[in-house]
């Protein structure tokens, strides 16, 4: 069967070559109604471009990459769906890779697998240093993703994140608002994490304008933001003294929080009755634990956005841009496991 071509997606489409090219180019000034149109014509005759004769028209292959921690993360997994949307929206085509958290492989992935066909990359970096990802910013363009420790006026790359310090002071703020006197924070990591230091410093925040004392004991170190590690930290917090064991639990992601409430259930402790538990991330997990967990959601679909457009620019753009850092929204969303009141899942 002969390869489908632009003039076949066009005709499908009743619109020009040259604006079937400029939908699959991602260039913007083609309509939403004819983009729309133009995309729905490519996917029902399967048309596919080729990377190499594309490359030698335009200069570009189409394709990015997508290189996030872990995808077996439900954040991450949701994040790269909305990824592979927003980009195919634009033309686009997303190569996704795993570093599992590794800096090396962090700042390998930044330079861009297969350099000679990516065109950008968008990296959710863990351990890679911002000065260390510095010197090679400039050999691709690059959008990086979450809480980086930054300076504006030494930005080298374009930022795309949540305020996480807000959201944290939001999440501890609403635990402190039920009564709660005793609040824990599972999160702290044993490597650094922008992440963790700044769901801290939220958390701090909120003590201190709650009138509450921050008690480290109710702070227990882990090693990552997984299931595991919330298991053992809400055990560890459950054998401290009848004075000091929390009654409100914040932890730094949604699998730390399910793995705490794991432990409150392995005790015969009633959450949210003696201890209430709270997450961030937003994950669909989150909805369908027992009890519902109360969680920060990040705006996913909006954060995927903002990175592919940020990047597609980069890559479209003639000169140099001014790097930027860009603010997702995010909303707190109270459920049982913090107010107690059981509520039938919305399907």
């Amino acid at each position: 069967m002969a390869a489908v071509t632009l003039k076949d997606v066009a005709d499908r489409a009743g619109v020009s070559i040259k604006t079937v090219s400029n939908v699959v180019r991602g260039v913007p000034k083609v309509s939403a109604a004819t983009r729309d149109r133009v995309i729905r014509a490519v996917h029902e005759l399967g048309y596919r471009p080729n990377p190499s004769a594309r490359r030698l028209r335009t200069g570009r292959s189409g394709l990015i990459a997508l290189a996030v921690p872990n995808l077996t993360t439900p954040y991450f997994a949701e994040l790269a769906q909305h990824v592979r949307a927003e980009a195919a929206r634009l033309g686009l085509t997303v190569l996704i890779e795993e570093t599992m958290g590794d800096a090396k492989e962090e700042l390998r992935l930044a330079t861009g697998v297969g350099a000679d066909l990516l065109d950008g990359v968008i990296l959710s970096p863990l351990h890679v240093s911002l000065d260390e990802l510095a010197p090679v910013t400039h050999e691709i363009p690059l959008v990086l993703l979450g809480e980086r420790g930054y300076e504006r006026d030494r930005i080298t790359a374009d930022h795309v994140m949540i305020d996480n310090i807000a959201a944290a002071r939001d999440v501890t703020a609403h635990l402190a608002g039920l009564g709660r006197t005793r609040i824990a924070a599972i999160g702290v990591t044993t490597t650094p994490s922008a992440s963790a230091r700044q769901r801290l410093e939220g958390f701090h925040q909120a003590l201190h304008q709650a009138g509450l004392t921050y008690d480290p004991r109710l702070a227990p170190a882990i090693r990552r933001f997984d299931r595991p590690d919330g298991l053992l930290a809400m055990r560890d917090l459950l054998r401290l003294p009848a004075g000091v064991r929390p009654d409100a639990v914040f932890c730094f992601s949604d699998l730390l929080a399910i793995g705490a409430q794991r432990a409150l259930y392995e005790a015969g402790v009633d959450c949210p009755g003696e201890v209430a538990v709270a997450g961030i991330d937003g994950s669909q997990e989150a909805l369908y634990s027992t009890p519902s967990l109360t969680t920060v959601i990040p705006d996913k679909a909006a954060i995927a956005s903002l990175a592919v457009r940020c990047l597609a620019d980069r890559i479209g753009s003639a000169g140099p841009l001014p790097f930027e850092v860009h603010l997702a929204p995010y909303r707190l969303v109270a459920r049982e496991s913090t107010e107690g009141v059981r509520r039938p899942l919305p399907v």
